[in-house]
């Protein structure tokens, strides 16, 4: 450093810091070999703290407000260096100012997958991030067992090694807390507060308090994804009924959209009774309950309905509800086709005249 920056350093009786970053945590003043003179004004701002480093060792902390630096606003320095009838010219001392506002957003992740048990899948391997926030709690104790010598120390100094920290306890919180791996998405709040109940003890040995985590994220193994999605799946279709209604649905509007779609829409819907038959046969069969009726299906008026049996099928086609060009279908069939076309059904029609010519 050259005579004029040391000239111009002990010219500057103003001891502050203007952080224009959003990352710094501590900040060391820089001034020519770390001369501070007498009655030198120091200015704390709200949201930081100062604190006076002399030969290595921590003397005085101020907080917010703006001082006079003299024997009496410096009594542990004063009494570190010796000076007992005060003092008029420069004196050594580093001066670190510390942000004590929060940083939040700091990112964090389990290193690995955790093994929890559950109930219903067994062990499952779980896999979580999220972000946390935190703030100088102790700036003297933060310098001591963090920061060192550092002279400017940014939250990317420490963020792997909290980090780390933090995954590495979210692997002894996850288990411990009986949750049901269906329930983890909805107890995510619930885990970061016990996440950082467990940890900030730990941070406050570092001179830093843990103000917040969230857990953003879990991650479960594909394959229990989809056994959850199966089981979800089988829920919804516990209705047989339900599940009936909705396939028939889903098949007239097509059948509206398409030329001749009718049959189509048939095809269709046929495919979903049938489905539903068999379902119900099974779920029957292990409640004891004897399997429905066989019937056919018919389209009237653009619907799917039945199943009817032969006995009603005969008293529609003689009302003329039914005619020979009417849709069936019946298990067995691979699609809907006029009632007069199907055996066993044309055999009704015997005694229907058929229709007058050019009618």
């Amino acid at each position: 450093m050259g005579l004029f920056d040391k000239v111009r350093g002990e010219f500057i009786d103003i001891i502050e810091w203007l952080d224009p970053t959003q990352d710094t945590m501590v900040h060391r003043f820089e001034r020519y070999e770390n001369e501070i003179k007498y009655e030198a004004q120091l200015v704390v701002r709200e949201g930081q703290e100062a604190v006076f480093v002399n030969e290595g060792k921590i003397a005085d902390v101020f907080r917010p407000g703006r001082f006079t630096l003299t024997t009496q606003n410096l009594p542990i320095l004063t009494t570190l260096q010796g000076w007992k009838y005060g003092f008029h010219s420069p004196f050594k001392a580093e001066v670190y100012f510390c942000s004590t506002r929060q940083f939040t957003n700091l990112k964090w992740g389990t290193p690995g997958p955790v093994t929890m048990r559950d109930k219903e899948f067994g062990a499952v391997r779980v896999t979580s991030f999220g972000i946390y926030a935190i703030r100088i709690q102790d700036p003297g104790l933060f310098i001591k067992e963090i920061v060192g010598t550092s002279g400017n120390f940014t939250t990317q100094s420490i963020e792997d090694n909290l980090r780390g920290k933090i995954g590495l306890r979210i692997k002894e919180v996850l288990p411990e807390a009986g949750i049901a791996v269906l329930d983890l998405e909805s107890k995510v709040t619930a885990l970061g507060a016990a996440l950082r109940d467990r940890i900030a003890p730990d941070f406050r040995k570092y001179g830093l308090e843990l103000t917040e985590v969230q857990v953003q994220d879990i991650g479960l193994p594909e394959e229990v994804e989809q056994a959850i999605d199966k089981g979800g799946a089988m829920r919804a279709v516990g209705d047989l009924g339900k599940f009936t209604q909705y396939q028939t649905a889903q098949s007239i509007p097509a059948a509206a959209a398409n030329p001749g779609g009718t049959a189509a829409a048939g095809v269709g819907m046929g495919m979903g009774f049938a489905m539903a038959n068999q379902m119900g046969q099974a779920m029957g069969g292990r409640q004891g309950t004897p399997p429905p009726l066989p019937g056919y299906y018919v389209a009237i008026g653009g619907k799917q309905a039945g199943p009817f049996t032969m006995d009603v099928l005969q008293q529609k086609i003689a009302a003329g509800e039914i005619t020979r060009d009417t849709l069936a279908w019946t298990t067995g069939m691979d699609q809907w086709m006029p009632a007069g076309q199907v055996t066993e059904l044309a055999a009704l029609f015997a005694s229907v005249p058929p229709p007058l010519p050019g009618k």
